[in-house]
């Protein structure tokens, strides 16, 4: 009987092989449209699938807006699917080309980045992300979900698989690893196998991947964002926008954590707040905030800021108000409690905007724009496989062109080297 690493190794063995088998783009492309008539079609039976874990989660866990599936998430789901089959391959294009004095013919041309290993938590739409984007770029995906997805990610799985042996396509391009810690030691360690990895989900998770993985990682770092309103910020503009960014979906990435006021804006802060009040949305503000807010914000859902505050992903309806007394202060602010995803600033003065965008060091930078944004769906890449926050080989939002790799193609009639 094989022992469990000998049963990861096969796991890995049969990924290497399914990659080597070319698969035409009009197939893909028609594999991936059945996979979104089908996810949608089975609908009720990844509803029953994905309750079963939320029944083992506490819906006040942050978590459990993560893990929750419901009718409409899968037809966006499936709407993104769509969209990656739409999307222009990115394999095969000529990056350069040049004949060098000898003749040599030498061209740069995109390829699949081979075996990709994807280490993710409670987040069963990233099994159907990653497999889209993987198949549509050429790739195979090895997945390794989360205990609390276990369900979900099977029944996930499931559906693909049966897309895949419907059309003679090795279901092995995409492989879904066993939940347990036994199975992410394995795939950090598949060196031989696995091309690169991408951790998607806590600081504890991504930490944990990067320190102990022998095979290369991408990094997809925590979101810990800013909002900056400036002294020459609309208010109109600036409430709307950091209703959006802490309130449409608080457990994501993305979402605002903390408020960041210029000091001469400090009559206006009630009013940028306002709104957030009605999702009971707790502030944590420092002193100068909090003088100003008090009288004028919910006294249960307005408190004192701690030093531990700023520099929190909170994935939750809880944000922080830092007060600046100046346009460095507020980027001192950032570059030191920033994690490099996504800072927007809001302001009317072009200049200040543009020094903005410039200074900041993020992966995308906002002028009057909600960082609900930073999504690949929304940068039109289809879906997403991660949000790179390092900046070696992608940053930022991360689709098909950054699912790639290139490699130099060499034509002569006979040269040799002197």
């Amino acid at each position: 009987m094989l022992t469990k690493e000998k049963n990861y190794t096969v796991y890995f063995e049969k990924a290497v092989l399914a990659g080597r088998k070319t698969i035409e783009p009009a197939v893909i492309n028609n594999v991936l449209n059945q996979v979104a008539d089908a996810a949608v079609v089975e609908t009720d039976f990844l509803l029953t699938e994905n309750q079963k874990d939320l029944d083992r989660m506490d819906p006040h866990d942050p978590k459990y807006d993560r893990l929750k599936l419901t009718a409409d998430r899968i037809k966006d789901i499936a709407a993104e699917i769509r969209n990656v089959a739409n999307l222009q391959s990115p394999l095969g294009r000529i990056l350069s080309e040049k004949t060098m004095p000898n003749g040599l013919q030498i061209s740069k041309v995109s390829v699949p980045l081979g075996v990709v290993g994807v280490v993710y938590e409670a987040r069963p739409n990233v099994t159907f992300d990653v497999f889209s984007l993987c198949f549509k770029s050429g790739n195979v995906c090895i997945l390794k979900g989360g205990s609390d997805a276990e369900f979900s990610n099977k029944a996930i799985i499931e559906v693909i698989h049966g897309v895949l042996e419907d059309n003679g396509i090795d279901k092995n391009v995409a492989t879904l690893l066993p939940s347990d810690r036994e199975a992410t030691d394995a795939l950090l360690t598949a060196t031989g196998y696995v091309d690169v990895l991408i951790p998607r989900g806590s600081q504890h998770l991504i930490n944990h991947v990067r320190n102990n993985s022998k095979v290369p990682v991408i990094e997809t770092g925590a979101g810990i964002v800013h909002t900056y309103f400036d002294e020459f910020g609309d208010v109109e503009k600036g409430s709307a926008i950091v209703f959006n960014a802490k309130t449409r979906r608080v457990s994501v990435c993305n979402a605002l954590d903390c408020l960041i006021v210029h000091y001469s804006r400090l009559r206006d802060l009630p009013a940028l707040v306002k709104p957030l009040a009605d999702k009971k949305v707790l502030l944590y503000a420092d002193k100068t905030a909090f003088m100003i807010l008090k009288g004028h914000y919910p006294e249960g859902l307005l408190a004192h800021a701690k030093p531990e505050h700023f520099g929190t992903e909170f994935l939750s309806l809880t944000m922080a108000i830092k007060v600046v007394e100046s346009f460095e202060e507020a980027l001192d602010h950032i570059a030191t409690n920033g994690s490099k995803h996504s800072e927007a600033i809001i302001t009317d003065d072009a200049t200040r905007a543009a020094t903005f965008l410039n200074q900041v060091d993020a992966a995308a930078v906002y002028v009057n724009a909600s960082t609900a944004f930073t999504d690949g769906a929304q940068f039109g890449l289809g879906a997403e496989i991660g949000i790179s926050t390092q900046k070696l080989h992608a940053r930022g939002p991360m689709g098909l062109e950054e699912l790639t790799s290139y490699k130099w193609i060499v034509k002569g009639d006979g040269q040799v080297r002197a």
